[in-house]
């Protein structure tokens, strides 16, 4: 039976591969396998970032090349150079980021074929391929999970699923999407059917194994022909185990699973509690918290009892084993279809221990649990092994799948944690099969491997044939795909500037430990995750959040490297964390994007930790960001750092902005296009480029009013005015920017959007701006006087002289005495005096310097502090002085300062974090 799939192969016929003709799939494996096996005796092949633990035997058992191999894939080059295409440096490729909120389900088939710690749907992906590329492009995902990036650029050529996604298909190929216009539903083209080309990596084996095996060239009818012989071989093998006497005591039941309790100890009488009996309330189905000791009748708790410890033989370790006690407690059966319930008897009880003494005839892994928080976690009720997380009758079941070779293991894979004992009994069934509605399990915990109390022993057999059909489902007709098994820090195989489009979900800080989570299904494939490079936030392996910033800045400048100039690189993120999001905000322009665009990913439904935890997110981020021109990056390095290189910048960036984004509620405010936003895009390209900003904030500001096209608050080119003015003739509320208060710099902003439609006196603003003070206040950042901040930035008229134009402009317009009255009239003057207004450009500036100044002294004191931290600072002094210091190339002062703040403040302030990092970066580098 192992060599089923080779033995069909190789009656298939002769198949082309990278330009290459063999008489079969068989000898196109043969051959590039045995290229594979010459790879790998190559030292410094094996030197390349990520390469996986595990012999060369099992990683070329594994491997399917040149589509796929277990290690670093040395035929990526090959692939890229067959079916890439170069860029024909013409500059007509020209995209606005995909600015739509995205919404796709879980339900589909080809999703639920695998679960993995994270999926973004196929589906969703397809949306953002089709907006950015065109068939025939190459696009890249290096952290590939699933594969589902592989999935979504195939399936761009199949016309059904293109159009269940909402877009319509013209007869030459086009893609229409329906857009408004003029208040009538018009068609437009956003791309062409066809398949593209994806190149996957992941670091983990178990990932870029299910993404091969996802983006497989195998047909419906050779997969269901084959599973089946697979499943009735192994259930003639197997099906004894899984077999119970009916209530009739005549006919024989078929077990759908088998509850299992853990047994604690009394603190008082020391008797012994089976938690199933003792804790749970069968009428109400849920467990309680408090519960009597069935023999002494004393109230206990769980977390006042102790687990009885049982030893035993571990034939696969050869020694002597402690373990928490664990008894099956009732049995789900069916007889005839119909299904019924039972205590096990004394029957069901010698057949475990019967099945408990059997010698395995085929391999399992029994390896010890590497080092971590969740792998470990497991340690004090003795499940330290990966075979101690199955029963003997689920393990004896799972190897003799496993035994029918790796070629055919790839449904099963994705049993072996809905096989372990962390499955669940869902909450409303506790009582019994009759007991509340939906289904009877629930699975295990996502991004955990948690071992509950009571837990359920499913039937691998019949989870085994229902894995088979959902994987028939999500068979489609593939294309070709590279799969690689590597660091996403070292893609040396990939030249530069050759990719056409990037999406990736990459880790999220330390949300979830994807080595560790990983290991049971490594463990079955024998090949494991080299977890040296792996971007995590992570305790156990001493990754703090600015390892996990290093490590993502690495993997973006190799995506950079990769793209093409003007090219796209989407991210998938879900994290809420301001400490995290900074860090990939920050890690992102490191590396050389530039963010163009932040929308949402409702993905529909949440994991556990997605609804539980103080970090979760229901609504992923999606970022978008661009790689600058050759002629934008060239221009800027010939005329050095200066005014026009900061308008040259400006102008390519809102280029790639979006022109106008809707929602429910009409236009939205494009937050990019605000002219703070993009000081501070400009600001972190020159200093990502080790260039000293040659524009102050108020500088900007008058240069962006002066030679480019303001509207409703937002920044345009001339060429992009028109549409947006089109579209807002539409709307009859202009689009808001919300502002949050939550330091003096946004405080700053908030009084400014304030004052520029009412200037006002003190006593006016003073109740409005505390109410603006909530909780959202950074934990470590001083909070000014409004007294203070106004004469630092602002201009209070004294009554002396004409009405400023601003305060007689609101003023003759809010009040019917005050119109047509001329700027030195005495009622206008009492109404005006003391009304603070925003200055206009030029004395902006000279305010902003007389601050700057005052920043610096308060900068200097922070300097000569003697205290090892300073506790309460403002964010605004440490801006301006890292600022300062920048220029200067004073890269120790920056250094300095920020080890004496605290690590969540730095880390939590995108501005800081980036000088930090390039100071970091400088002085190592020798500067």
């Amino acid at each position: 039976m192992a060599d089923l799939f080779s033995k069909q192969q190789q009656a298939s016929g002769p198949v082309e591969c990278l330009g290459k003709t063999f008489p079969s799939d068989t000898a196109r494996r043969e051959y590039f396998l045995k290229l594979l096996a010459e790879k790998l005796k190559d030292p410094a092949f094996r030197k390349i970032e990520g390469f996986p633990s595990g012999s060369d035997a099992d990683i070329l058992a594994l491997s399917d090349p040149p589509y796929y191999t277990a290690c670093p894939n040395p035929f990526v080059e090959e692939f890229l150079r067959h079916y890439g295409k170069a860029d024909d440096g013409s500059g007509r490729y020209s995209r606005e980021p995909f600015a739509v909120d995205v919404s796709e389900g879980k339900s589909d088939p080809i999703y639920n074929a695998h679960s993995y710690h994270t999926k973004v749907p196929h589906k969703a992906i397809m949306r953002y391929i089709l907006h950015y590329t065109q068939p025939g492009d190459i696009v890249f995902d290096g952290f590939c999970g699933t594969g589902m990036t592989g999935v979504a650029a195939q399936l761009c050529a199949d016309k059904d699923v293109v159009t269940s996604l909402g877009y319509r298909v013209g007869r030459d190929g086009e893609i229409l999407q329906a857009e408004d216009e003029d208040g009538r539903q018009v068609w437009k083209s956003v791309s062409k059917i066809g398949a593209r080309f994806a190149v996957m990596g992941d670091l983990s084996p178990a990932a870029t194994y299910i993404a091969h095996n996802y983006n497989s060239p195998l047909d419906g009818e050779t997969f269901d022909r084959s599973y089946k012989a697979i499943l009735k071989d192994v259930e003639h093998e197997c099906g004894w185990m899984y077999e119970t006497s009916h209530s009739d005591g005549r006919s024989k039941g078929r077990i759908n699973y088998t509850i299992w309790s853990d047994v604690f100890s009394c603190s008082h009488c020391a008797g012994e509690i089976v938690f199933w009996n003792a804790a749970v309330d069968k009428d109400a189905g849920k467990v309680r918290d408090e519960f009597k000791c069935p023999h002494c009748a004393v109230e206990l708790t769980k977390r006042n009892i102790d687990h009885v410890q049982t030893t035993k033989l571990d034939g696969s370790l050869g020694r002597a084993i402690t373990q928490a006690k664990k008894v099956p407690v009732l049995i789900n059966y069916s007889v005839s279809n119909r299904r019924h319930e039972k205590i096990p008897d004394a029957a069901d009880l010698a057949l475990i221990e019967k099945i408990e003494s059997l010698d395995a005839p085929y391999w399992f892994p029994s390896d010890r649990l590497i080092e971590g928080g969740e792998t470990r976690r497991n340690d004090p009720v003795g499940i330290t092994h990966v075979h101690h997380f199955y029963t003997r009758r689920n393990l004896l079941a799972l190897a003799a799948y496993r035994s029918r070779g790796v070629d055919s293991w790839a449904p099963f894979n994705a049993l072996t944690p809905r096989a372990t004992k962390m499955h669940r009994i869902a909450a409303s069934r506790l009582g019994g099969e009759k007991k509340g509605v939906g289904g009877a399990t629930v699975g295990v915990i996502n991004g955990t491997l948690y071992v509950p109390s009571i837990s359920v022993e499913m039937n691998v057999l019949d989870q085994a044939v229902e894995r088979v059909k959902v994987f028939s489902k999500a068979l489609f007709k593939s294309r070709p795909t590279i799969t690689t098994t590597q660091s996403t820090t070292d893609f040396r195989t990939i030249q530069s500037n050759s990719i056409d489009y990037v999406f990736i979900d990459p880790p999220f800080g330390s949300n979830i430990n994807y080595s560790e989570l990983s290991f049971l299904w490594e463990s079955w494939i024998k090949v494991f995750t080299n977890n040296e490079m792996e971007a995590i936030e992570n305790r156990t392996q001493a990754k703090t959040l600015s390892s996990y910033r290093r490590l993502m800045t690495s993997c973006f400048g190799e995506a950079f490297r990769i793209l093409k100039p003007d090219r796209w690189i989407t991210i998938e993120f879900s994290n809420t964390q301001a400490s995290v999001w900074n860090s990939i905000q920050t890690a992102l322009q490191e590396a050389g994007f530039v963010v163009a665009n932040v929308s949402s990913l409702d993905k529909q439904q949440g994991s556990f930790k997605a609804v539980t935890t103080t970090t979760a997110v229901k609504q992923d981020l999606v970022i978008s960001a661009y790689k600058p021109s050759q002629d934008m990056v060239e221009g800027i390095a010939r005329g050095g750092a200066n005014a026009e290189s900061v308008w040259a910048f400006t102008r390519s960036h809102l280029k790639h902005l979006p022109t106008t984004r809707t929602n429910q509620n009409g236009l939205e405010f494009i937050a990019e296009r605000d002219p703070r936003i993009l000081f501070d895009r400009m600001v972190s390209w020159f200093i990502r480029n080790n260039l000293p900003v040659p524009l102050s904030s108020q500088e900007f500001q008058a240069g962006l009013a002066q030679k480019f096209i303001v509207r409703d608050g937002m920044i345009f080119l001339p060429d992009q005015v028109s549409a947006y003015d089109k579209r807002r003739s539409q709307i009859s509320i202009a689009p808001q920017m919300e502002l949050f208060v939550s330091d003096e710099r946004s405080a700053i902003d908030w009084i400014t959007d304030y004052l520029k439609s009412r200037p006002s006196t003190y006593q006016e603003i003073h109740p409005e701006f505390i109410s603006q003070l909530g909780a959202g206040w950074k934990k470590h950042e001083e909070r000014p006087e409004l007294s203070d901040l106004l004469e630092g930035n602002f201009i209070k008229y004294e009554g002396s002289g004409d009405v400023p134009s601003q305060i007689h402009s609101y003023l003759s317009s809010n009040h019917k005495d005050l119109r047509s009255l001329e700027k030195g009239n005495p009622l206008l003057i009492a109404k005006a005096k003391d009304r603070w207004y925003v200055p206009d450009p030029n004395k902006a500036q000279d305010l902003e310097k007389k601050r700057e100044k005052a920043l610096l002294k308060e900068f200097e004191g922070y300097q000569a502090a003697t205290g090892r931290k300073l506790k309460e600072f403002r964010l605004e002094v440490l801006r301006a002085g890292f600022k300062a210091a920048w220029a200067a190339k004073n890269y120790k002062a920056i250094i300095a300062i920020a080890q004496k703040i605290p690590e969540e403040a730095l880390q939590e302030d995108e501005k800081l974090l980036l000088w930090y990092d390039q100071a970091l970066t400088r002085t190592e580098a020798g500067a």
